[in-house]
């Protein structure tokens, strides 16, 4: 094979973005994935260099592809197959710690909520 290439859906799937490769699929379709700066789909072809930006559970990754795996590893393998920028690690984690301080200050109550806790959480 003279330009190794991966199909974009099992990329995401071999390096462990998506538990399966149905999900990795439905999330590019959905608009979810970016290759090179371009809205993508699963049958795309992923080579070393590309770019990918990806938005996963509210959160982004930029990523670079390093390399191609051959299989759905475990995690250290498949950590190994792409760089993510410093600037995407700190958004990140900015963002996680948005949603903690938001859950942190929605009222809460032993079990379920009664009529005026549900009332405040309404009325947010």
């Amino acid at each position: 094979m003279a330009n190794p290439s991966l199909r974009l859906d099992r990329w995401l799937w071999f390096t462990r973005f998506y538990k399966t490769r149905t999900a990795a699929s439905a999330a590019v379709q959905g608009g979810h994935v970016r290759l090179n700066g371009e809205r993508a789909r699963a049958s795309m072809r992923v080579l070393v260099g590309d770019r990918i930006r990806l938005v996963r559970q509210q959160l982004t990754y930029e990523l670079t592809v390093v390399a191609l795996p051959s299989r759905r590893g475990p995690a250290s393998e498949a950590r190994a197959c792409y760089e993510e920028s410093p600037e995407s690690i700190s958004d990140r984690e900015r963002t996680l710690a948005e949603l903690r301080s938001d859950r942190l200050q929605m009222p809460t109550t032993r079990g379920k909520p009664d009529k005026h806790t549900r009332r405040k959480l309404r009325n947010r």
